[in-house]
């Protein structure tokens, strides 16, 4: 009877570790159970390539390196018999080199004589947790606890160390386990200089530091390594102002009490060893100069003017300093690149440049303060100026007459020019005089004649180029001689007419002498117009068949020679209601008769200065019996349904006086767009009077009441 046995599997161990070191011995055992033969030949396999062949069951390899490393089996082959075992599980076999030992040196890099050194010797990381004795040698000799050296566990300290020990350091380690000895570490040599150094101190900053700013130390020494800390002093060297971990030092906003005297030294290690101190360094800190920001020609500017910011610094005498401008809109703040010298032009100037500006000087990398903040505004309309009259339009040759003009807000820089329409020709602006008087713009005529009669206007104009506002409204002086002989005669005799109506001036001379014709000004200069279809004009009477509202002007007498007289307004209206006032003064004493006229008669009522003064009147008419000086006001009437009428000014002649001041052609101030506001600006400047007053007061006055009721 036979028996049979299933094929066995070898199992491969090995001793004393799957993971070996370069140089130990490796033993490899093929264990075959079962299989019903007792003696078997064993066959090696590393890799799947055959490695040896042998009769007994272990394998020794000696001195294993690397190239040992690999997957080891085995195959066991009866000796009696033709019969096999399978091939066994590998085994992974893996043949590392020993690790090396480092040595670290604190403080790296040169040290001096007299510190005190520590070498660390460091295995491996992942053989660090082994139980490692370390072993120190000085060129090839071993070191041991004794005078200056001193070993604990990982490291070698020398204290205070002198040229002798400038010189090669090695380690390598010893271990209970496996490996049982590390690779020696790679030389270290000991680099030791000769006596203490001593730091150079120096600044950032040359010459004395501004207040404000920011000056950085720095502190160094020859030979530079690492583990060094920086202590810093201020006036005296027994007191540490701050350590660092740099050698650099720096003063953030530095003031006066900054200034004076600093050193440094150097120190490292535990106890330090120091340096010796450095030089003393002297700094020197002054108070930093405010600019003082300027503006030409004035900080209220008009779109398309060139404006010049200064930036001024005092008490300095240096020259070398630059500058940077700053603007602040809306949210944000911009520096002007475009500007970075003393002074910054902006050409052309928009509303978009309105803003705060400020400016800076900048020397030696060091910056001043700030001024103080400049407001620019910039109006996007080109002015027009105001031209005003002192103390009236309607004057007597002799009398005295200024001219002011000014421009808007009160802005400053400008001169100004003074312009007329001289009467006795088409027109034509002629340059009166210049004046650089400033914002007063004053031009004083002191002994009026009948010459200086006309429309005049003026002109403002300041910067560099030269920039020129609007021309202003107009301002007409009327100047009559003494005792005319001369009348104007005017049908009807009122300042308000109806459109269509029918009107008729004539001047009459008592003298019997010839050369008088009627003469206008409404849009433009011109006589009566024998040209004008609805025009006749025979001799020294002009007669208007059909009114227009553009008739309305300064109507008056001029002779040959050009004398001016009798100028007064008339109105022409396309309205239901006028108000039938005198055109000529009244006299104090008079009686004055006021009539509301419709071109459908209706009950009405009267108003002076915007008060009723007499209601319900059937008969449309007013009368003021003893006229006096405070019945001088704007009169209209007004119908519940037609409206009111325009207003009239009725002016007040003293009874001793031949011809007021202010007669009635304060209506050619029709031709202004502000009738009725530029009419009191003049009637205020009439009634003014203040004692010793100057045209400048009386100008100040004016135009805030001129402000104030436009």
């Amino acid at each position: 009877m036979s028996s049979s046995h299933e094929r066995p599997t070898p199992q491969v161990s090995v001793w004393p570790d799957d993971h070996v070191f370069r140089g130990e011995t490796v033993n490899l055992t093929c264990v075959i159970n079962g299989g019903g033969v007792n003696s078997w030949q064993y066959s090696w396999y590393k890799d799947s390539s055959l490695y040896n062949i042998s009769d007994l069951q272990n394998y020794t390899i000696r001195f294993v390196n690397e190239t040992d490393t690999g997957n080891y089996t085995c195959i066991g082959t009866a000796t009696n018999r033709p019969q096999s075992s399978n091939i066994s599980d590998a085994v992974s076999l893996t043949v590392s080199a020993l690790p090396r030992a480092t040595v670290n040196v604190t403080p790296d890099g040169p040290v001096f004589t007299g510190e005190t050194v520590t070498l660390k010797c460091e295995i491996e990381d992942q053989y660090r947790l082994l139980n490692w004795t370390y072993l120190w040698y000085k060129d090839r000799t071993k070191v041991f606890n004794s005078g200056r050296y001193t070993v604990i566990r990982d490291s070698l300290t020398i204290n205070g160390v002198t040229q002798s020990d400038k010189i090669v350091f090695t380690c390598r380690g010893e271990s209970e386990g496996r490996p049982q000895t590390s690779l020696s570490s790679l030389a270290v040599y000991l680099d030791v200089k000769g006596s203490k150094p001593k730091p150079k101190l120096t600044s950032d900053t040359e010459g004395s530091i501004l207040t404000g700013n920011t000056v950085t130390l720095k502190c160094d020494i020859d030979h530079w390594s690492t583990g060094w800390r920086f202590y810093w002093y201020n006036n005296t060297q027994n007191t540490e102002k701050t350590t660092t971990e740099t050698n650099s030092y720096t003063i953030n906003s530095v003031k006066v009490s900054d200034g004076g005297q600093y050193w440094c030294r150097v120190g490292r290690g535990k106890p330090d060893y120091y340096t010796d101190y450095s030089d003393g360094l002297w700094i020197n800190v002054q108070e930093s100069p405010q600019p003082v920001l300027s503006v030409d020609p004035d900080k209220q500017l008009f779109r398309g003017e060139t404006v010049t910011l200064r930036c001024d610094i005092q008490d300095t005498g240096d020259t070398e300093w630059t500058y940077s401008w700053t603007v602040e809109k809306t949210n944000n703040r911009n520096i002007i690149t475009q500007c970075n010298t003393q002074e910054c032009k902006i050409n052309n100037i928009q509303p978009y440049n309105s803003g705060k500006y400020t400016c800076r000087g900048k020397i030696r990398e060091q910056n001043t303060e700030m001024s103080d903040a400049v407001t620019l505004t910039v109006s996007s309309d080109k002015p027009q100026p105001v031209l005003s009259v002192s103390p009236q339009q309607w004057l007597t040759e002799g009398d005295s007459v200024t001219l002011m003009c000014r421009v808007k807000y009160f802005s400053t820089g400008w001169t100004f020019s003074w312009f007329t329409v001289q009467m006795n020709r088409d027109v034509n602006y002629e340059l009166v005089s210049n004046s650089s008087g400033g914002s007063k713009g004053i031009y004083t005529v002191s002994s009026v004649t009948v010459k200086h009669t006309g429309v005049y206007m003026c002109r403002a104009e300041r910067g560099d180029p030269v920039y020129h506002t609007e021309y202003s409204n107009t301002q007409t002086l009327w100047i009559t001689g003494v005792s005319p002989s001369v009348s104007l005669i005017i049908r009807p005799n009122r300042s308000q007419h109806f459109s269509s109506e029918s009107l008729s001036l004539s001047c009459e001379d008592h003298s019997n002498s010839t050369g008088w014709t009627v003469r206008r000004y409404t849009d433009k200069l011109k006589p009566c117009s024998s040209s004008d279809w609805r025009s006749t004009i025979t001799t020294s009477t002009c007669t208007i068949r059909s009114l227009y509202t553009s008739d309305t002007g300064v109507y008056w007498c001029q002779s040959e020679s050009g004398e001016i007289l009798h100028p007064v307004n008339i109105s022409v209206h396309n309205v239901s209601v006028i108000l039938d006032s005198p055109v000529n003064p009244v006299t104090e004493g008079d009686n004055l008769t006021l009539h509301c006229l419709y071109r459908l008669n209706r009950q009405t009522e009267f108003y002076k200065d915007e008060s009723v003064v007499q209601s319900q009147n059937k008969d449309n008419v007013m009368i003021i019996p003893t006229v006096s000086k405070s019945h001088e006001g704007f009169y209209y009437c007004k119908h519940p349904e037609r409206g009111e009428s325009p207003k009239s000014w009725i002016s007040v002649r003293e009874a001793h006086v031949k011809m007021s001041g202010l007669k009635i052609l304060f209506f050619l101030l029709a031709l202004c767009p502000y009738l009725i506001a530029t009419a009191m600006l003049v009637f205020k400047f009439y009634r003014l009077k203040v004692p010793h007053s100057s045209v400048e007061d009386q100008l100040q006055y004016a135009v805030r009441e001129d402000e104030t009721s436009i």
